[in-house]
């Protein structure tokens, strides 16, 4: 496989735009990428696009790239769609640097975006039913009310907001957490309230408020152990990365991130209890494998924060640190800015936003604004190498897909 790099990326504001078009959010963030990156429409090969959720919300559910960039100047260039659920822009990204390792292709841009906002926020959230299997829908709300059994939520607690349906996985694989290792909700208020700060310096973020401990536990809540500042919102947005050889990127101009490795890995069905089995274990020592790297080495991360218990969890899953110490390192500030190892600079998905189809290609730019020291008030200090997580859908007690990057970034 041939090298490749990032060489321009673009993302709009995520948030709520229920007058904004898809096409119009799409072409902003691929805009950008090419303005970033020096380039022009003509000089991209392919697209990459993700979507997860226009079939469900739009009827749009065949070429959707083709018609989210009609008009846009890339001519006769093909075109592939993507959908993994919430894991489709880092596929995307994913078969990008595919693409441009094998020799196919020395320039490809992938795009995600997403229109989650409607006037009825109920058919909003009913778009997550369509990532997991419908056939076995019972058999897995089942299994995962038996997970969350062993903790049970305290008296008056069981009253739920609304929400997606994959609010209440992840209150099952909360309750299992906490029962197995003791974790508390106090550390998952303490990844949400330091997510939240994080977010009051992005302006690309959906939400930029910031929120005590206190504030987050006393918060409405949505389903137990959860409230609502710790659980991502319905959001539109988009955002892209246009991957070339180093070469190419080189006669751009480009100040370009070196992909290091990514790997993207489907969940298998497993015992809830055999977490050192979970897909997001395996695809991050692939990754820290390829790049002959471990997580010693790192110095930020953006993971996949769907709830602020996801952070917790993908922290152990990633290395960070030992199974049931995520609660704790997190209480103690060991992933805030300033921190040992930060987490979600950019506010993550709790305050960032989750436009479901451009949520990991978010993730991405947020890597890249750090590895160029370009983060402003959220800069890591010293950041140089940057880890991207981006899970996708359910399979069994787990998530169905996993996306991890590794990025590096140019010299200072």
């Amino acid at each position: 496989m041939r090298a490749a790099c990032i060489a321009g990326a673009g993302m709009t504001r995520f948030g709520r735009f229920l007058e904004r078009p898809l096409a119009d959010l799409a072409a902003e963030a691929a805009r950008a990428a090419l303005e970033d990156a020096g380039a022009a429409p003509r000089d991209v090969e392919a697209i990459v696009f993700a979507n997860a959720t226009q079939g469900a919300l739009e009827g749009q559910h065949g070429i959707r790239g083709q018609a989210a960039l009609d008009g846009f100047g890339f001519g006769r260039a093909p075109v592939v769609n993507v959908e993994n659920a919430c894991a489709s822009a880092s596929t995307a990204l994913h078969l990008a640097q595919v693409m441009v390792g094998s020799g196919a292709y020395d320039c490809v841009l992938a795009l995600g975006a997403e229109k989650m906002v409607t006037a009825d926020p109920a058919r909003s959230m009913a778009a997550f039913e369509g990532s997991w299997d419908l056939s076995r829908r019972e058999e897995t709300l089942a299994g995962l009310l038996a997970m969350g059994r062993r903790m049970a939520p305290p008296p008056g607690s069981e009253e739920a907001g609304p929400h997606s349906v994959f609010m209440d996985v992840y209150a099952a694989f909360c309750r299992h957490h906490m029962a197995t290792f003791g974790t508390t909700q106090r550390q998952m208020a303490a990844v949400s309230a330091k997510n939240h700060a994080h977010s009051v310096e992005n302006p690309r973020a959906q939400y930029r408020r910031a929120f005590s401990v206190e504030e987050v536990l006393a918060a409405r809540p949505i389903v137990w152990p959860l409230t609502l500042p710790m659980c991502s919102p319905i959001s539109d947005g988009a955002a892209a990365a246009l991957v070339c050889t180093p070469a190419h990127a080189a006669r751009l101009g480009a100040r370009a991130v070196a992909l290091r490795a990514s790997v993207v890995m489907s969940g298998e069905r497993r015992d809830p209890d055999a977490l050192e089995d979970h897909v997001a274990r395996y695809a991050a020592r692939r990754v820290y494998e390829q790049a002959g790297l471990g997580p010693e080495d790192i110095h930020v991360v953006e993971c996949h924060d769907a709830t602020a218990f996801g952070e917790i969890l993908q922290s152990e899953m990633l290395g960070f640190f030992p199974l049931g110490q995520g609660g704790p390192a997190a209480e103690r500030g060991e992933t805030k800015l300033g921190g040992r190892i930060p987490f979600n600079p950019s506010g993550g998905l709790e305050s960032k936003g989750h436009p479901i189809g451009a949520t990991g290609l978010g993730q991405v730019y947020e890597i890249v604004t750090q590895l160029r020291g370009q983060a402003g008030a959220r800069q890591v200090e010293g950041a140089h190498l940057g880890l991207v997580e981006n899970g996708g859908g359910l399979r069994g007690v787990e998530e169905a897909a996993v996306a991890i990057t590794l990025l590096e970034g140019p010299a200072r």
